[in-house]
């Protein structure tokens, strides 16, 4: 990236806030952007939380999403709870342990007080029971996760209906378990299926349109999403502008442009990229969207809480595209914010993606203010807003999570976004 420019200390976070500024507003818009209402609607932020964050170190709870002071209220609008398996024609729950029967002490449920051993609902879900009868307006969702030919089976028009039946049951009418029912827990469902063939086109529209049909018969109102691949081409033979008639979001995983799959640096989600550059964007994903028939205010913009990273890289250009060797497997933001006073940060003006080098090792990652450029983006271009993957990966005092929701809602009072160290220019002398 020859276009990274060398700044002074002093006026580091006011040039690349310029250069930001202009360098989007050359990149190419697609028309339906620029038609957008006049009167848009609020965008969304809207997190996916990590049923395996139960065993993390430290250990993410839905308490983790409940604000310091009565009088806030949670910083997300929407909660993704991932995840419910699509297994054997059937929707079913992921990990009973966590779900269902974990029991929570005082110190670690919403309300402050252990559950009740021999009361059969425990677990996340009953968390989140909790946080949604101290918030009534934070919407959940359940994701259903699976592999892509258990839902190329589950949507065959012989077994669609019986899948379809089991997941409106199990997550609609809320009957969990024998014994335990709970309706109006979820308001909806998200559907991850990565990703359909040509072959599964129709039946992938018509498992989306059978199961809209149903949600809205027993509840209207209920919020029906898909998460889809950074390119509407992933989704052979799909009308994706079809697709979303039938849906209320659907959450891009602009994220994952570059990784340990690679034996060459690059960024994870950049934003935006000088013309030389050759790998993916945010921006490029949403224009595909668009071109595609999709509305934005349709669109999550996605944005990643974890980061991927090299070693053995050479010192050119800061590190930023040589080769290196791929550290397998991703890393939590929580994890690289140590790295960052061992390591220099830099930044891209144009992406305004950061990176970390130390003369050995490369980080590419999202932070503060990457993710307040990503969010001011939504807002300009008049988005459906952002969407998180995943909750459990940010810092304990939520330094990812309070930057979006600060830059999705600026005038509204929220808490502060944990400062960066000062920037270093890519040039300046160590």
């Amino acid at each position: 990236m020859a276009r990274i420019s060398k700044v002074c200390n002093a006026l580091a976070s006011f040039l690349a806030l310029s250069l930001a500024t202009i360098a989007l507003a050359q990149q190419p818009v697609h028309p339906s952007l620029q038609q957008a209402p006049a009167s848009p609607s609020k965008p969304k932020l809207v997190g996916y939380f990590p049923q395996w964050g139960l065993y993390n170190q430290p250990q993410y709870t839905v308490k983790n999403l409940v604000p310091n002071s009565p009088q806030q209220y949670p910083m997300l609008d929407q909660i993704n709870y991932a995840q419910s398996f699509v297994t054997g024609g059937r929707c079913s729950i992921a990990d009973p342990n966590a779900d269902l029967n974990y029991t929570f002490t005082a110190a670690q449920s919403v309300d402050g007080k252990a559950d009740d051993p021999t009361h059969p609902f425990r677990g996340n879900l009953h968390q989140l029971q909790l946080l949604k009868q101290r918030y009534p307006t934070l919407r959940i969702l359940i994701s259903l996760e699976g592999r892509a030919s258990d839902f190329a089976f589950d949507a065959q028009p012989e077994n669609r209906g019986a899948f379809i039946d089991s997941c409106v049951d199990l997550f609609i009418r809320g009957n969990l378990a024998p014994g335990i029912a709970v309706p109006g827990l979820f308001d909806g469902i998200d559907i991850d299926w990565e990703t359909p063939h040509q072959a599964d086109a129709e039946n992938f529209r018509n498992l989306l349109l059978e199961l809209r049909q149903q949600m809205d018969a027993i509840r209207p109102g209920t919020t029906l999403s898909v998460a889809v691949g950074p390119s509407p081409h992933m989704f052979e033979g799909s009308d994706m502008g079809a697709i979303s008639k039938l849906v209320d979001q659907i959450g891009l995983m602009t994220y994952d442009f570059n990784g340990p799959w690679s034996e060459t640096t690059g960024f994870l989600a950049p934003l935006a990229a000088a013309p030389d550059y050759d790998g993916g964007t945010v921006t490029h994903s949403i224009n595909a969207y668009l071109a595609a028939g999709v509305p934005a205010s349709h669109l999550l913009m996605g944005v990643p809480f974890y980061g991927y990273g090299w070693r053995l890289v050479p010192e050119e250009a800061q590190g930023l595209l040589q080769e290196g060797q791929a550290i397998r497997g991703d890393r939590p933001y929580r994890y690289i914010e140590t790295l960052i006073p061992q390591s220099t940060l830099y930044r891209d003006p144009i992406a305004q993606t950061p990176w970390l080098f130390d003369g050995d090792v490369f980080w590419t990652f999202d932070d503060p203010i990457s993710i307040q450029h990503k969010a001011a983006y939504a807002i300009d271009n008049q988005l459906g807003g952002l969407m998180i993957w995943e909750l459990g990966q940010d810092t304990v005092t939520g330094t990812l999570l309070q930057a979006a929701h600060q830059g999705l809602h600026p005038r509204t009072p929220s808490p502060p976004v944990v400062s960066v160290p000062q920037l270093k220019s890519p040039d300046a002398p160590s």
